[in-house]
């Protein structure tokens, strides 16, 4: 019992770890905020606390961090995820050069390096215009005037 004592340290240290892991794979914010609390615990040992301020230490870091920290994490987790546009609606705000005329049925631009169909939302764009992707429809980008205030760039 007095190994346990003399080296607690190690204990709250391994579990640390072993808490760590298991988030790992789990990504549930809950096994971080315990091993939180361990190497909180693991601190009070190598202070030379006694055993019931370590387990002490241990709850209220754990469940402090639960309470206080899981929830500003998955909700910062979550908008992150949320703010990331893919796929087609990246294209959505670009400005694209006009290759073709394009009229409200027809015609061709370029977004970044690649030539897309496109129709006017209003008006007639000549080739060598800079216009604005408001939409994408199908496989056919739906453009107005470009906005050089805008901040997408293409």
């Amino acid at each position: 019992m007095d190994w346990i004592e003399n080296n607690a340290w190690m204990l709250w240290l391994v579990l640390a770890l072993v808490l760590g892991g298991i988030e790992m794979v789990s990504l549930s914010f809950v096994f971080l905020m315990l091993s939180g609390g361990a190497l909180a615990a693991f601190v009070t040992a190598l202070l030379h606390g006694p055993a019931w301020l370590q387990g002490l230490v241990f709850a209220l870091v754990s469940v402090g961090m639960i309470v206080f920290v899981r929830p500003l994490a998955i909700r910062r987790m979550r908008r992150g995820i949320e703010d990331v546009r893919t796929n087609v609606d990246r294209l959505v705000g670009s400005r694209a050069t006009v290759m073709e005329p394009v009229d409200s049925a027809k015609g061709l631009i370029k977004i970044g390096g690649d030539v897309w169909t496109a129709r006017a939302e209003r008006g007639e764009f000549l080739p060598g215009d800079v216009v604005q992707v408001v939409a994408i429809d199908g496989a056919t980008a739906v453009v107005a005037p470009g906005d050089e205030t805008s901040p997408y760039r293409s």
